[in-house]
């Protein structure tokens, strides 16, 4: 097993470095009264589309998460399960510990670490988003005291940042206390979508086992719709094995909404809808998809055929228009929507515009597309030339 995680680190690292686009860059600071060095990832493809914009991930302890984050991230987006992410990462490696210090008789940051929060609210944030092509959707990651650090950004009156992973967490132990008086009931009113994931551990001490299935326990009461909260548990005897299988875990829930419609995506959320509403959540599922992450993605066909079953058998395939329309609007290049809305007036026996739509459809295909002699199969048997 060790073997194996090794193994799949080291592809992970090769493939990275070997990927990516790294920035160095030492960051003037008002609140640090200091440079501070941060690192920059920038995916492949960001120079060829003036227009897409891409998530920012802010990830603190450099020394530790930034080339497993990225390794993560690059793999994640090659497989289709995440879009292709900015990371920037921050130094702090010198700082011994006072970046994320807070006072054990109260639990609040120290001054010294309040500064470096604002460092990244005010400073880190402002120039990555004026300097890059970012969406709306921001990622913090922390480990360790770094976690515990950034929960304090859920304190935040409006609220920015969309994902907190926090890996491996020691929390104060006024943890509780101070989620409670962050009034997270405020992100129910948000237009938004947001995360909240944190991994529990076989080997972890016992008394931090405890404090951290407390937290997960009190933020799962919440029961907020639009505010998911991800309580992991990972057997391991190792922290750094928790570490390494935490963030992909952790990626799997945050952008679960970006990749395809799964089994379970499917027999939970979908199945049972009545056909306008399996169109109305797979259009919503891509307009999500768009605002959130900045990803034009059209739609996948995967997808469409998820949900075709239920357009065509229920209501006698009355919707089948409205679905060929709700696929021209979200991916107008495709000839799948001519397809549906062609289909529907086949059924209805008018032919004449059935054909029409059909041969629209086929004109948007490339003669070399292997569907594209079936797709014309639709013109011939309606007598069209």
């Amino acid at each position: 097993m060790i073997k194996n995680s090794l193994t799949l680190l080291f592809i992970l690292f090769y493939f990275c470095g070997f990927s990516q686009k790294t920035i160095q860059k030492s960051l003037e600071s008002t609140f640090l009264d200091s440079d501070r060095n941060i690192s920059i990832y920038i995916p492949e493809g960001y120079e060829k589309d003036s227009l897409k914009n891409y998530p920012l991930t802010i990830v603190l302890d450099e020394e530790y998460l930034f080339d497993a984050y990225v390794g993560n991230a690059v793999l994640f987006a090659k497989k289709d399960k995440a879009p292709k992410q900015i990371v920037v990462s921050i130094s702090m490696e010198n700082t011994k510990g006072a970046d994320i210090s807070f006072n054990i008789n109260s639990g609040q940051l120290t001054a010294t670490a309040q500064n470096f929060y604002n460092f990244i609210r005010d400073e880190v944030l402002f120039y990555m988003e004026s300097t890059y092509r970012t969406s709306p959707f921001i990622t913090l990651v922390g480990q360790g005291y770094s976690a515990n650090l950034i929960t304090h950004f859920l304190k935040e009156d409006t609220a920015f940042i969309n994902s907190f992973i926090c890996i491996n967490p020691s929390f104060s132990d006024f943890i509780g206390s101070e989620l409670q008086s962050y009034n997270l009931l405020k992100f129910a009113k948000e237009d938004n979508t947001f995360y909240f994931y944190t991994n529990n551990s076989t080997s972890f001490s016992a008394d931090k086992q405890i404090q951290i299935d407390q937290v997960q326990k009190g933020l799962s009461g919440l029961e907020m719709k639009n505010f998911n909260v991800i309580n992991d548990v990972i057997s391991t005897s190792s922290s750094v094995s928790a570490m390494s299988e935490a963030i992909p875990r952790a990626l799997t829930k945050v952008f679960e909404v970006y990749s395809g419609i799964t089994k379970e995506e499917f027999d939970k959320n979908i199945k049972d809808l009545a056909p306008l509403d399996a169109i109305s959540y797979l259009e919503n599922k891509y307009l999500e998809i768009q605002f959130l992450f900045g990803s034009d993605l059209g739609i996948r066909k995967n997808d469409i055929y998820a949900i075709e079953n239920i357009i065509m058998e229920k209501e006698n395939g009355d919707r089948l228009r409205d679905f060929g329309k709700m696929i021209l609007k979200l991916f107008p290049s495709s000839p799948l929507g001519d397809y549906y809305i062609g289909k529907y007036y086949e059924t209805g026996k008018m032919i004449k515009k059935a054909l029409k739509q059909y041969k629209i459809g086929y004109g948007k295909m490339d003669p070399s597309d292997p569907n594209a002699d079936a797709f014309y199969e639709n013109i011939l048997r309606l007598g069209g030339r």
